[in-house]
């Protein structure tokens, strides 16, 4: 069977990356991978079903050239389903009332997907869908 395993985010802040992930997504943290050689550190978070998120970590990585939250060709967001319209609403709301940047409000998209779109700590483009 073929299927996504799962997808890596290189970031600044790994601590706070994996708490929000944590906190409003309820992911799962394994433990630190570190590798002193290469300056890298990483976290593999994971749900109960669907591919995990690897959240990477190393000083000599650059920053992309683009506004926070820009589309860009490449990968540009990934969808996170909550099951619910209510829990789209809920937690969009609550990431906004957090500070966070919501960037497409809730609503029915012409391809069928109730969705809100926010940005994560590092700007990086959330699908929330049910």
């Amino acid at each position: 069977m073929i299927k996504i395993e799962h997808l890596a985010l290189y970031v600044e802040k790994l601590e706070e990356m994996k708490d929000f992930y944590q906190k409003y997504f309820g992911a799962k943290s394994g433990e630190k991978y570190h590798n002193p050689k290469k300056g890298f550190t990483s976290y593999f978070l994971s749900w109960d079903n669907g591919p995990r998120l690897e959240l990477m970590h190393r000083g000599i990585i650059p920053e992309k050239e683009l506004p926070t939250g820009a589309e860009h060709l490449g990968l540009t967001h990934f969808a996170i389903a909550l099951g619910t319209e209510k829990a789209v609403d809920e937690l969009t709301n609550q990431l906004r009332n957090e500070g966070f940047k919501v960037v497409g409000e809730p609503r029915w998209t012409g391809d069928g997907y109730y969705e809100s779109v926010v940005l994560d700590p590092e700007g990086n483009r959330l699908e929330l869908t049910v």
